[in-house]
């Protein structure tokens, strides 16, 4: 077991929440912080996170905190758990406040929509090289870590040691954690899967059936990987929990916001009133623009992703979209642009 820390984590949605209950339990003491305060004193009043994660009561151990400066003073590592539309200007809202000798760690998935960048990428921009950083990503819906249901992530960063210590401190009972020291490869593998996701949940509304999904999120996973390769990320990655792992679970399962979209768009409904239904940040939605625009870039085909992108962006019907894909040309399984 490694030493109990003082942990902080940034954001105060249902991600952050389980990952600071997750921390809580291993027996660290952990610092909760968002932006909006009235949202943090119900928290510190209910003790459980009511609005985005009910029925997950907070470790003694797990505490509110309002005022960023004291969040942030005696912390060993920052947890960094936003949107990725927000995750640069949150970084820079730390960096005055950093104390010395403190680590970085995110659970935020995506492309900076702007730039193309992957968070690593972001952060070096922001806080320099001198930080320590490492990605937690995996097949883990909040939902279930607030519950204490078994699961497993992976932990990646660049410093094997980093990786492996701070695996070491999420990890408890009912939750394990693996290492990684490919930081672009899980990155692309938690962006990539969420545009899929809303794919899957576009088939299944449409009731193509189990043949389509399967196919769906297998092509879609040669899709994955084609793009992190080219970025410069290991193919074995993709294989595993960041990768295969996530994707699975997001085509699969109607706790995925990202398959409820894709649910909510077979139905008809506008991307405006699929999000007013499902309250939450849909992350794969300004992620399908960024791969699209990523992909681009960098030559890789993804038809799959990029059909999504049409039904979001440019107003394909989803039957056309799935038409269209089906009528391309033959091609070998494992050749470029399959």
């Amino acid at each position: 077991m490694t030493p109990a820390k003082t942990i902080t984590v940034i954001g105060a949605g249902s991600w952050g929440t389980a990952l600071a209950i997750q921390f809580a339990r291993s027996g660290h003491r952990t610092l909760l912080w968002g932006r909006v305060e009235d949202h943090l004193d119900r928290l510190d009043e209910d003790r459980e996170n009511q609005q985005f994660l009910p029925g997950a009561a907070f470790p003694d151990s797990l505490e509110v905190q309002s005022d960023l400066g004291q969040a942030l003073k005696e912390s060993q590592v920052i947890l960094v758990a936003v949107p990725s539309h927000a995750f640069r200007a949150v970084l820079e809202m730390l960096k005055p406040h950093l104390p010395d000798g403190a680590r970085l760690a995110w659970a935020t998935k995506g492309f900076e929509l702007k730039t193309g960048k992957l968070p690593h990428q972001v952060a070096e921009e922001v806080l320099g090289h001198d930080i320590p950083k490492a990605v937690l990503s995996g097949p883990t819906f909040a939902k279930e870590v607030g519950a204490g249901l078994p699961s497993a992530m992976t932990v990646a960063a660049s410093d094997e040691r980093y990786a492996c210590d701070l695996a070491e401190s999420i990890s408890g009972e009912s939750f394990r954690a693996y290492t990684s020291t490919d930081i672009v490869g899980v990155e692309v593998g938690g962006a990539v899967k969420n545009v899929l996701a809303i794919g899957a949940g576009i088939c299944d509304g449409l009731g193509f059936g189990a043949n389509t999904r399967v196919a769906l999120i297998n092509r879609g996973l040669v899709e994955m990987t084609r793009l992190g390769v080219a970025l410069g990320a290991h193919p074995a990655t993709f294989m595993g929990l960041a990768g295969m792992g996530d994707l699975v679970l997001t085509c699969t399962d109607n706790l995925s916001r990202n398959r409820r979209m894709g649910l909510a768009l077979a139905a008809g409904k506008t991307v405006a009133e699929a999000e007013t239904e499902i309250r939450q940040v849909v992350e794969g939605v300004k992620a399908a623009d960024a791969v699209h625009t990523v992909a681009g870039q960098v030559g890789v085909e993804m038809p799959i992703c990029e059909q999504i992108y049409r039904i979001l962006y440019q107003g394909a019907e989803p039957g056309e979209a799935v038409a269209t894909l089906m009528q391309r040309a033959l091609k070998s399984e494992f050749a470029p642009g399959g």
